[in-house]
């Protein structure tokens, strides 16, 4: 499938999704979140992906929603509007997804790469919800992922006062996983999908949904969950595969099924 706003490419197991709209700074229009939801479903389908990859340019990974588009919008409008759902439908992608992000991840920017799994960061990674500053706050989880992520205190300074974390900042809130030098981030990114992708792939999305539980469940119900995933799996051929490798010390053939 050909696309206009975004570009596609698989390494290996590895699906690769980048914005492609340099001139707008990687602006979130709908055209380009319609295509990256598609492009994220489509290798979400493939068995040939294990893990997928969302990453923008080395300035922006994107700065923001396209702010022109939504500038004279009623409630009536905004409410019949399908935008934000495609943060709630990126959240129902099963295999892993690593946010690769470099410079600018604001506003709605920031609240894409806080959906994904993992996030590797460059060393000129901003991150920030300036939605206050044009009247109006988060709309697509900035409030609720940042304030998971970095705690109540800075995620209040960090949306009531525009607040930016730098890459080293976001490592030190636990915001990403890793910061690296600008001309290696997105190969780490994909060094750590693929890495990922290599894995029993039925466990790694169970792994997934046992983790986002997290946020949706109190303790003793996570726990239930956590426990029928896990005997969910040994009804799985790479359960079988992966424990008979373990015992026989050889290498282990999963098969996804």
């Amino acid at each position: 499938m050909s696309y206009e706003n975004i570009l596609t490419r698989s390494e290996g197991r590895v699906g690769v999704i980048q914005f492609n709209r340099p001139k707008a700074l990687n602006a979130l229009s709908p055209a380009l979140m319609g295509e990256t939801m598609a492009a994220l479903e489509a290798f979400d389908k493939d068995e040939e992906v294990g893990a997928i990859v969302i990453t923008g340019s080395a300035r922006a990974f994107a700065a923001g929603a396209d702010i022109k588009e939504m500038a004279h919008a009623s409630v009536v409008d905004m409410l019949g509007n399908p935008f934000i759902d495609y943060w709630d439908r990126l959240r129902r992608v099963s295999k892993p997804v690593v946010a690769a992000v470099s410079g600018f991840a604001l506003g709605g920017g920031c609240e894409l790469a806080l959906a994904c799994d993992l996030i590797v960061a460059s060393e000129t990674a901003q991150f920030g919800q300036p939605e206050i500053n044009l009247g109006v706050i988060p709309g697509a989880g900035g409030t609720q992922r940042m304030t998971r992520a970095v705690g109540k205190a800075l995620a209040m300074e960090i949306v009531l006062n525009d607040r930016r974390l730098t890459a080293v900042e976001a490592l030190h809130y636990g915001l990403v996983n890793r910061v690296v030098p600008v001309e290696l981030y997105l190969e780490e990114a994909i060094k750590l999908a693929q890495a990922i992708a290599e894995r029993a792939p039925v466990a790694v999305r169970l792994a997934k949904e046992a983790i986002n539980a997290v946020y949706e469940m109190p303790l003793q119900a996570g726990l239930a969950h956590e426990r029928r995933l896990f005997y969910m799996l040994f009804a799985t051929a790479d359960q079988k595969e992966g424990m008979d490798a373990f015992v026989n010390k050889r290498p282990a053939n999963w098969q996804g099924k």
